[in-house]
């Protein structure tokens, strides 16, 4: 930030205020990332009262009427800056924060703080067990809060906008119900064109693969993508995510089956997208609401662009799979890397969101944001909602789950947040993700080259000059404006997924 920003004396006072809190919450992350890698189950209840605690004190530091009055003292100051400044935006983006907390009451946030974690302990139990009876009570809870809290805010279109609004700030469930039905109008037709055909065959990721060696050979993928590991480390967990608890501890998880070598491989690039995007912050922003990424969606998107656009390109494993062919000789130095392209490329009616195809995955999505709804509406009871997720599996991509561990359970969002608010992040980050890639192409011509070459430091100084750097300087809608030229749009992504799935199954 400039000299002047740091010198005035209530901007100095808010950015200290924000500080302590930061590191209140940041502790509170630390504890849920150990919940979610080392804690022995039987910590659960203890864990959830501690997290709850941290979040009740941060949260009423926050709403205490000092941050309103130093907000409101600033009010000239911020008026007299350029609006871009780093000082009038980290107080707009502090005012937005705080007028939406002073909504909900501290013991709101102690109460489903401490539900949380008691849901997260069931549907990991729940899961394992493959039994939706037990953790339904915890489910309707759940969404019983969910209400709750979207009744802070009233006024609303449809209940789940303030969800929604929270992470993807200015979307609604109309406008996303919209875009949907237009991408679903798209995708759905190239589903049926390729299922149509015989399968590609994927039997070379399904070998016996040593968990050591996946892991070594992803850490070794990500480090040369430029993931930096003096701030950042890899865990193992039930459900793969990225944590930060400053600009400078990056943290990152996955999971290995050993009979499938795609998992542990793709999921630490996705979660290493989502780092890239925290580690490259402005270190200025530090401490403050700036210094996380500005949208759940934009967030996604690039977990999703160095995933799938460039982790499952041709030009990529052009590079990679040499190597991955020495690590694993007996498996794969038979199999050719046009085999193993079209194996991690393969479109299928599937039953898993997180292994579904680019072609597929969005329609997963869609499910789950529709069945959200219906529950918040109350159109749909929880106890029905495992025959309502295998009814549109059977709809929507002509299949059924078997049992529930792999239906209505495999997903940990309803278990660990509310109902409502998240799902649509994974679609919108689809979307935008083209739009940056193809933004990226546009004024670096030399990424595909250099992806093919091993080198991706263009790419993602790109990224980190155009998006990362600003952390939430911008709103999502501001940003993409800013880096594609235009607006969110469905038309980048449905021609990459044309011209790439085109290409390999040459329907028509």
């Amino acid at each position: 930030m400039q000299t002047v920003e740091k010198t005035h004396p209530k901007l100095q006072e808010l950015k200290t205020s924000l500080l302590e809190i930061n590191n209140i919450e940041s502790a509170a992350s630390v504890l849920y990332w150990d919940q979610a890698t080392y804690m022995p189950p039987s910590g659960a209840a203890a864990r959830g009262r501690q997290m709850a605690t941290l979040h009740q004190i941060a949260h009423e530091k926050f709403i205490d009427p000092t941050i309103g009055q130093l907000l409101e003292d600033l009010r000239d100051y911020e008026a007299s800056l350029p609006a871009e400044s780093d000082a009038a935006s980290l107080i707009r983006v502090s005012r937005h924060e705080y007028e939406r907390a002073v909504r909900v009451p501290g013991n709101f946030v102690t109460k489903f703080s401490t539900h949380r974690s008691e849901c997260y302990g069931a549907w990991a139990e729940a899961r394992s067990e493959n039994n939706f009876a037990t953790v339904q009570p915890y489910l309707e809870k759940t969404l019983e809060l969910s209400r709750e809290m979207a009744n802070f805010f009233p006024g609303y279109e449809h209940i789940a906008d303030p969800l929604i609004d929270e992470v993807d700030y200015g979307m609604k469930a109309s406008a996303l119900r919209e875009l949907f039905a237009q991408l679903r109008q798209k995708l759905v037709p190239i589903v049926e064109a390729i299922t149509a055909q015989p399968p590609a065959d994927d039997s070379c990721l399904h070998q016996t693969f040593s968990e050591a060696q996946q892991l070594a050979f992803s850490l070794k993928v990500i480090e040369q993508l430029g993931y930096d590991f003096q701030r950042g480390r890899q865990d193992k967990t039930l459900h793969p995510f990225m944590t930060n608890f400053s600009i400078n501890d990056v943290r990152i998880t996955t999971r290995v089956y050993e009979n499938d070598l795609s998992q542990a491989l793709f999921s630490t690039i996705h979660e290493t997208g989502h780092a890239f995007y925290e580690q490259g912050i402005n270190p200025e922003y530090e401490g403050t609401p700036l210094a996380t990424g500005t949208s759940m969606g934009l967030h996604e998107s690039q977990s999703r662009l160095w995933e799938n656009m460039v982790g499952r390109s041709r030009g990529f494993w052009h590079y990679f799979y040499p190597q991955l062919q020495s690590t694993f000789p007996t498996q794969l130095a038979d199999v050719p890397l046009e085999t193993f392209y079209r194996a991690i490329n393969k479109v299928g009616r599937s039953l898993i969101r997180t292994d579904a195809d680019e072609v597929t995955y969005n329609l997963h999505v869609m499910i789950r944001f529709d069945l959200e709804l219906q529950l918040l509406e109350g159109s749909l009871e929880v106890r029905d909602l495992p025959d309502a997720w295998n009814e549109r599996y059977r709809s929507d991509l002509g299949i059924v789950p078997p049992s529930d561990d792999i239906g209505v359970l495999q997903d940990v969002h309803w278990y660990t947040a509310t109902i409502g608010g998240m799902f649509q992040c994974y679609t919108l980050g689809n979307l935008i993700s083209a739009q940056i890639f193809d933004a990226a192409l546009s004024a670096r011509p030399q990424i595909p080259q250099q992806i093919e070459q091993g080198n991706f430091t263009t790419l993602h100084d790109w990224l980190k000059s155009q998006i990362y750097q600003h952390g939430r300087k911008y709103t999502a809608p501001e940003l993409i404006e800013r880096v594609t030229g235009s607006s969110l749009s469905i038309d980048p992504f449905v021609c990459y997924i044309e011209n790439k799935y085109g290409e390999l199954y040459q329907y028509s």
